[in-house]
């Protein structure tokens, strides 16, 4: 059996939980580990769905905040174990997001009685495919455990507020030709020179900003892969253009897919996949409040985290974490010392007023 402290300094504890491997699909002994120091606390009651963990307070506070986090890491790159240089703290999974995981295991086992009432989930599988995502799992499964008056996702953030976050969505573009023998080409009709008028549409496409509570997301749309042929000497009569677009959190699901049809009508369009964003929400009294007190400047988040499951089911989130996103899933992750215990104590002098 692997055990942790909760207790311990939170530096301590970020290389204890880094030293810890949990490649997405083999949390099972951190998620142990994580479970049996929750269970130790009498103030909280714990629950445990999958590799996922889930320990609550209930004191009969007015509101409810949810701090979240996933123990699992992309796959190693030479930096295992834990190591200590000057002020930064390297390792798989120090930044994104196992510094975070360390400051909500400390809040969990020092805020014995916190103002507003917590809910914390140390949850798996986030770094793979949505369908095994284990917040997913809760939401679906457990959802009133992850509703409450606001989320704060442990996600890297510089120690700096991150709010909302934008949609994503894949399509395919489907231009169609004629085959032919390349010796006699003049018989078919070239898809992938067809597709040219869909390529040029994107170049020239300018992507919007949409301002939401005064944050402005930067929407994109680009292709990503274009496929053509079947063989060296056969024109191409099928080109697919595989196109990504990140829209504003103020567009749906179905506006985003109207808007890139609208931009593409003569060619077939078929969406591969689509998922909403999360508006800010920083005039939601808790949400407003945590800034407030932090007194820092909120940013858009330019890209997609899990604070989307969060605002499915009405519970505002921000992102709100130790490290520089840029550095995640890199052989040189590190989280600065400065930020663990910036974070720590500013949510524990918010959560414990």
């Amino acid at each position: 059996m692997t055990f942790l402290d909760p207790t311990a300094d939170v530096v301590s504890l970020t290389r204890a939980l880094v030293d810890i491997p949990s490649e997405s699909g083999d949390e099972a002994v951190l998620a142990d580990a994580v479970e049996t120091a929750l269970r130790a606390l009498p103030h909280l009651t714990v629950e445990r769905i999958g590799n996922s963990v889930v320990a609550r307070t209930g004191g009969g506070g007015e509101r409810r905040v949810v701090i979240a986090g996933h123990l699992d890491t992309v796959p190693a790159a030479g930096n295992l174990p834990a190591r200590l240089e000057g002020e930064l703290l390297h390792g798989l999974g120090a930044c994104d997001m196992k510094g975070g995981v360390a400051v909500a295991l400390r809040l969990a086992a020092t805020l014995t009685a916190p103002v507003h009432e917590v809910t914390y989930v140390f949850y798996e599988c986030e770094e793979v495919s949505a369908d095994r995502n284990g917040l997913a799992r809760i939401a679906a499964e457990r959802p009133e455990l992850l509703r409450a008056d606001l989320a704060i996702l442990m996600e890297p953030s510089d120690a700096g507020v991150e709010a909302g976050c934008q949609g994503m969505l894949m399509a395919d573009i489907t231009v169609r030709g004629e085959r032919a023998h390349t010796a006699r080409s003049w018989r078919g009709v070239n898809a992938a020179h067809r597709a040219a008028a869909v390529l040029q549409r994107l170049d020239d496409h300018i992507a919007e900003r949409i301002v939401i509570d005064g944050l402005e997301y930067r929407e994109g749309l680009n292709a990503v892969a274009v496929r053509a042929g079947v063989a060296e000497n056969v024109v191409p009569d099928l080109c697919v253009v595989t196109v990504n677009l990140r829209f504003a959190p103020s567009r749906s699901a179905r506006q985003a897919e109207a808007y890139l049809r609208d931009l593409f009508p003569a060619y077939e369009v078929e969406i591969t996949e689509v998922t909403p964003g999360a508006l800010p929400g920083l005039g939601r009294p808790a949400a407003a409040s945590l800034v407030g007190f932090l007194g820092v400047a909120p940013r858009p988040k330019l890209g997609w985290t899990d604070v989307a499951r969060f605002a499915a089911l009405g519970t505002p989130a921000l992102n709100y974490g130790p490290g520089d996103p840029s550095l995640a899933h890199t052989a040189g992750e590190y989280v600065p010392i400065a930020q663990l215990r910036a974070c720590e104590t500013r949510l524990a002098d918010w959560l414990g007023g």
